[in-house]
């Protein structure tokens, strides 16, 4: 009885122990001289480049760069997404047309296209939005379009039995009844926006986290380079924790 009493308890305190645990091992491997602390620094090492990064470098200005182009991607993208799906979601003709070349398009990788992107848009912005719009665009889709496409026809039929038009059966039933499977798309696509942003800003930048990724690499400047690794890490985890507790408050039901 008493280590069944442990368990739910010694499980509520695994996740504030992962994070801790994973740095003091790493630490302690940095400590023995088990690497080369030239090529893998240790986490104290990271942590004063992080501090110098922001302190006396380009940190928040990077930052804001960084936010600003996944922002404008993410929004445009998604918006697109779930506009298109719903077209393709609830009328065959145009899902006819339109799916065979979105399944085509959909499983070539952003990073892919940096070389057109570059011929398309130069080292503009404009260049960095279209492959962040890119990622997250057939994501979304996909996602809005099945979610329309599984909305059981029982509802169809009863709404329609009502009377309800066309535009009526969309944003009063099959919608709502999309929005979990859409959400899921959609936080998937938070993740997807900031790997994008990666091969973006590689593409050709002058300022943004993975920029300053590079411009570290070219200086072997492995602190920086692993501090650039967690800011990314901790916006995008904050980004996706975020958008999970948004999405909660709008689509409650199917919790």
């Amino acid at each position: 009885m008493a280590a069944a009493d442990r368990r739910p308890s010694l499980a509520a305190v695994a996740p504030w122990l992962s994070i801790p645990l994973f740095l003091a091992g790493w630490q302690c491997i940095s400590a023995l001289d088990l690497v080369n602390a030239a090529l893998f620094p240790a986490p104290t090492a990271v942590l004063a480049a992080l501090v110098d990064y922001f302190r006396h470098g380009e940190g928040f200005s990077d930052l804001l760069w960084s936010l600003g182009r996944v922002s404008i991607g993410y929004l445009s993208g998604a918006t697109a997404g779930v506009v298109v799906g719903l077209i393709t979601g609830t009328r065959p003709f145009v899902s006819g047309l339109l799916t065979p070349v979105f399944q085509l398009l959909r499983p070539i990788p952003p990073i892919a296209f940096v070389p057109v992107v570059i011929v398309w848009f130069g080292l503009t912005e404009w260049g960095k939005w279209f492959l962040v719009f890119w990622g997250v665009f057939f994501a979304v889709w996909l996602a809005t379009h099945l979610g329309v496409q599984r909305v059981g026809d029982t509802l169809l039929r009863a709404a329609r039995s009502l009377g309800a038009s066309p535009r009526q059966l969309l944003f009063s039933v099959q919608l709502p009844a999309a929005l979990p499977v859409i959400f899921v798309g959609l936080r998937t696509a938070v993740g997807i926006s900031f790997y994008t942003l990666v091969a973006a800003e590689l593409a050709g930048a002058f300022a943004g986290i993975a920029y300053r990724l590079e411009i570290s690499q070219q200086n072997f400047q492995m602190g920086h380079m692993m501090a650039g690794l967690v800011v990314l890490g901790v916006i995008s985890a904050l980004s996706d924790r975020l958008f999970q507790k948004v999405s909660q408050r709008i689509v409650h039901w199917s919790q």
